[in-house]
């Protein structure tokens, strides 16, 4: 079956997580991507760490069903080999240094004359105008920049999200405006200029906590690993010494939690906890009486009580049970794609559909795929050698 990009070029220069996140999901969905890298290094997110077999977990995770082609773009012959790919790109994606992409003369006002139909994403920090434009940002920075550390960690100390959660913001912005752009071109013919910011990308998802501090009210406190506004709705200990993380969501469910979970009608009509707000001012009281209920169960015993009144709950998983979850498995959600060191479990991409099957190439070795775009593109194999003498790939 066709998939949705198929026929769609996008050409990226990229490196870290944002732009090569976002990318990645283009060629899911069939378009073909190719990864302009420097010669003899890389993105750079390749020398992150060697976990993955001696490759990088970012880098394996982000670069799939990509093809690598090595330039040093300042080169006059490798700009006319970059100049000869936008001639046959739909998209040109970008997340270099502030600045860099226009000086190379890749800005959507140097390339839309003459190439009309292009549609240019510039991934950036903080965008391309404002005091902050010049500013270098990655993931953790955005993630203090944005506030989110102020609401994330404990009490006494803030904690950063223990993914990358500003690239992964900002290359979902990206890929969503990238598909929107190729929409609107379908109705005018016309590219379009992208301009993401990784502040803006975050700020967005800060929406609730800075809407609950709206004109200067008290904003979430940091509550660990519970949720701060809403309570109980965190994890809390069993008998057992296993942790149990459950969730109430209104009043039904916090009645039902007393009669059925806790064996404690009376608490259901207790005045501390006769609102979530009142129960949120009253937690550690409430959390202490919650303690209490579970030491004399085991884990498994509060996760039948919970299931048997409908309470939502999970387990406090490890990275190894992510990978062996059973719900991930029964869903067929794995498969393998190849690397240069052999094959490597993946997971399909999330939006289980029935109308294509998702691209699940391998990862590319560094300028696996230079030789072959060349002779594409029309070069001959004595001048492609002759480039490589000189550095340009």
């Amino acid at each position: 079956m066709s998939r949705p990009l198929d026929g769609i070029t996008v050409i990226t220069l990229e490196h870290a997580i944002a732009a090569p996140f976002c990318t990645r999901q283009l060629a899911d969905l069939g378009a073909r991507v190719i990864k302009i890298e420097r010669p003899g290094t890389g993105d750079f997110a390749r020398a992150y760490d060697e976990r993955v077999r001696g490759m990088a977990s970012h880098f394996v995770w982000t670069n799939r069903s990509k093809e690598s082609l090595t330039l040093d773009v300042k080169q006059p012959e490798a700009r006319k080999v970059l100049e000869k790919l936008l001639e046959g790109a739909d998209v040109l994606v970008q997340n270099l240094a502030p600045g860099a992409a226009a000086r190379l003369g890749l800005s959507f006002e140097a390339l839309h004359e003459k190439h009309p139909g292009l549609i240019v994403c510039d991934i950036s920090g903080y965008g391309d105008d404002g005091p902050y434009r010049d500013k270098k940002a990655y993931d953790l920075l955005i993630q203090s920049e944005s506030g989110f550390l102020s609401v994330t960690g404990t009490k006494d100390e803030p904690s950063k999200a223990g993914c990358s959660i500003a690239d992964i913001a900002a290359g979902m912005y990206a890929y969503s405006s990238i598909l929107s752009a190729l929409i609107q071109r379908g109705k005018t013919g016309l590219g379009s200029r992208i301009d993401v910011s990784m502040l803006e990308s975050m700020v967005e998802w800060m929406s609730f906590p800075m809407y609950y501090a709206f004109e200067g009210a008290t904003p979430p406190p940091r509550a660990g690993a519970a949720h701060a506004t809403i309570y109980p709705y965190g994890p809390f200990p069993a008998g057992d010494g296993v942790s149990v993380m459950l969730g109430l969501q209104n009043e039904r469910e916090w009645v039902a939690f007393c009669k059925g979970v806790l064996l404690d009608a009376e608490l259901a009509v207790d005045e501390r906890f006769s609102s979530n707000s009142r129960r949120v001012a009253n937690r550690d009281e409430l959390g202490a009486l919650i303690r209490e209920a579970f030491s004399s169960l085991t884990s498994e015993e509060v996760v039948q009580r919970l299931e048997e009144v409908q309470i939502a709950n999970a387990r406090v998983n490890d990275m190894q049970a992510v990978w062996n979850h059973p719900q991930l498995q029964a869903r067929n959600r794995w498969t393998e794609v190849p690397t240069p060191v052999g094959p490597i479990p993946a997971l399909l991409p999330p939006g289980r559909t029935d109308a294509y099957e998702p691209r699940m190439d391998g990862v590319p070795g560094l300028g696996q795929h230079t030789d072959a775009i060349l002779r594409e593109l029309g070069w001959s194999n004595e001048a492609i050698e002759a480039m490589r003498g000189e550095g340009a790939i």
